[in-house]
This record gives C-alpha cells, structure tokens and sequence, in this order.
C-alpha cells in the first residue's frame, strides 16, 4: 500500500484540502480551503502529481476524511446489476442499466459514524465499487468510456428498507447514512479494472464478496448509457451496484445497529470502514 496513489478530501480544524494519503500521514495537493467541509469540491489533481507531493504535512491523527465529493457531485447508481443479487431478490436482472441517484448529503467519509434512522430499524449494508468521472462527456460510446474513468473508491449504500419500498429515494437517500471513500486510487494504479474484488464485512464477518468481473452491465457500459441522459462532469461518481448477501433477503433478515462497524473492501483500492450510531 505505501506506493500506491491514494487522492482523498480532508478536514483539520474546519478547512479543507485534497491531500494524497501515506501509510502514515496526508501531505497536502493543494492550499487549505475555508469553505464548508462537505461542500467544497475536490480539485482532483493529475496522478503523476499525487504520487510526488510536496505540500504541508500532516500526521494521521491530525485530520479527519470527508467523502471524496462536494455538494453539485452527481451519485448515479446501478441497482441489480450483479445476477446473484438479483436472483436473491427474486428479479430477473433488468434489460438495461438498473439506475437510481444518491443525494450528497446522505454520505460521510471513513471513520466518520453513519447514522441508523430514528424511524426505522431495517437499516441494510450494501458494499459497492464506485467509479470516480475525470473526463466529462455526454453521448460517449461504449468504446472510448474507460478514457473518462478518472479512479475507484469504495462505496456503503446504506439503505432503509421499508422507506425503500415507499419509493427508491426515499430508502437509499437518508441523511448521512451512506458512506463514502476513504480515498481514490487512479485507474492506471489498478493492475486490471475488469477484477477488481469486493468484500462487505459486519462487525469482522464477511457479508458480500465478489468481483466486478461479474456486474450484469460493466463499468464501460454503464458509463455510456448514464452519459445518454446527464452529463457526466469530472468527479461525479458511478456506482456499480451490489452482490448477493444484503441483510434484507437473509432468514432472519441481518439489519445495522448502533455499535455495529461496516467496513467494504475493494481489491487495489482499500477498506471503508464505519460505526453505525442511533440518529438522535
């Protein structure tokens, strides 16, 4: 992990920066920025300059990490697109790209709580790969899609189930009760993008596991259909849906607690770790 270029968004005493991330520290890209934390964009700099940063240091118990988006990032994602998730909800898997959007407020970054809300307790883990945009385009062909993928990160899309059955929205889109980072790792950093693996792990159990040589629709497809309809702008974020093993289909269903840690893995990347914490 010590080579490997890890781009992530910060917070030390309410500022903000991009900083690439060491295994013992964050070495600033950029200046301090005093706008509001989860507002602030993320200036993604050129992964030749990430991996040779010159800025200010700061020690890892020195600052905290904000999800890797600001408040204008488009979170577009794609339900049902693994098979076995789809046959364990009892669906056929969809004729095309199963798409849902996620409101920036309802993520925090790495380390940082996520909230079980008050009005529910069928609070489910859902353990993503998520594509970070770098080239912005519309109408991209399948073909050229990969040249607009700027990196990875891991994604928890935390979901309310029974809100969920209210509308999609209303159940993927809590307030901060999704997760988000803890950094990007740049596409040529990851040794083959059509593998990548992934692993959900509740309170060290391991929950979901698979690889993304298995999504129904792959990331270049999913980037092309999405780009049909919305702009897709450097720094929005596509995510690639969830494997079997979610907590709603298991007998007893396996729902998110206070106390709880959430952690999703991806292979090349890292590990997205949270408590869960009762919304007060």
């Amino acid at each position: 992990m010590s080579n490997l270029v890890r781009i992530a968004k910060i917070s030390a005493d309410n500022r903000v920066a991009a900083a690439a991330i060491s295994d013992d520290g964050a070495t600033l890209l950029g200046p301090w920025r005093d706008d509001d934390p989860f507002a602030a964009p993320l200036i993604l700099p050129a992964p030749d300059e990430a991996a040779n940063p010159n800025g200010e240091f700061l020690k890892s118990d020195q600052f905290s990490f904000l999800p890797p988006i600001s408040a204008a990032t488009k979170i577009i994602c794609l339900g049902l697109n693994y098979r076995d998730h789809a046959e364990e909800a009892g669906e056929a898997p969809p004729e095309n790209p199963a798409l849902f959007v996620k409101l920036p407020d309802s993520f925090v970054g790495h380390d940082n709580p996520i909230y079980r809300p008050r009005l529910s307790a069928a609070f489910d883990f859902e353990g993503e790969i998520a594509v970070v945009i770098g080239r912005a385009g519309r109408h991209i062909a399948k073909e050229d899609a990969m040249a607009h993928v700027y990196g990875y990160t891991a994604l928890m899309d935390g979901s309310v189930r029974d809100y969920q059955q209210h509308s999609i929205s209303a159940g993927k889109c809590f307030y901060q009760s999704s997760s988000i980072g803890p950094w990007i790792v740049p596409a040529e950093s990851i040794a083959d993008q059509s593998a990548m693996s992934l692993t959900t792990r509740l309170n060290g159990e391991e929950v979901q596991t698979t690889d993304t040589s298995r999504m129904i629709y792959d990331v270049a497809t999913a980037i092309s259909y999405i780009s049909r309809w919305t702009p897709l702008n450097r720094g929005d974020i596509v995510s690639t849906g969830t494997p079997s093993g979610v907590g709603a289909m298991r007998q007893p269903p396996l729902w998110m607690n206070a106390g709880d840690v959430i952690e999703v893995s991806v292979g090349g990347v890292g590990a997205l770790r949270n408590n869960v914490v009762d919304e007060q």
